[in-house]
């Protein structure tokens, strides 16, 4: 998926404005303005869209964590130079706190099923055994059950 339109999503199912979104950046120790964010945030065809960088999502869903659970103690989460849609599935996940099957009703009110062994493939290490890429498609039918959960 597009990291742009990730961050739209995001910002649309839990309602955050344009301050709420540089203070997320802010809590990850990241500054950023209003133009930044509303380049990101334009669609694909403006003139003025910007692209926005696996660094770049990776520092906001940080901040999102560091908002929703608190900063951690000790060394500093690091923004990852890539991203993957497993890495960023993982991220919301701990951002909010969810369990396994908190997960599963999202998917199931947008009309996906899987099973607690398919799900947990998804956050296992890329050198496990069981392991198992988050396609696209998982990831934006997670993204409409958080919208679906959170911003009914």
């Amino acid at each position: 998926m597009i990291n742009n339109d990730i961050l739209r999503r995001i910002r649309y199912a839990f309602d955050f404005d344009d301050v709420k979104m540089m203070a997320l950046f802010a809590l990850a120790d990241c500054n950023v303005t209003r133009a930044q964010i509303s380049d990101w945030l334009k669609k694909d065809d403006d003139p003025a869209f910007q692209p926005c960088s696996d660094v770049e999502l990776a520092t906001f869903l940080n901040g999102l964590i560091n908002d929703r659970r608190g900063k951690r103690e000790g060394v500093k989460p690091v923004a990852e130079q890539r991203l993957n849609n497993n890495i960023i599935f993982r991220k919301l996940r701990i951002a909010l706190n969810l369990q396994d099957d908190d997960i599963l009703t999202m998917m199931n009110r947008v009309g996906v099923r899987l099973s607690k062994h398919e799900l947990s493939a998804f956050f296992r290490k890329p050198d496990h055994q069981h392991y198992r890429d988050c396609g696209d498609q998982i990831l934006r039918n997670f993204l409409a059950g958080m919208q679906l959960s959170y911003r009914p």
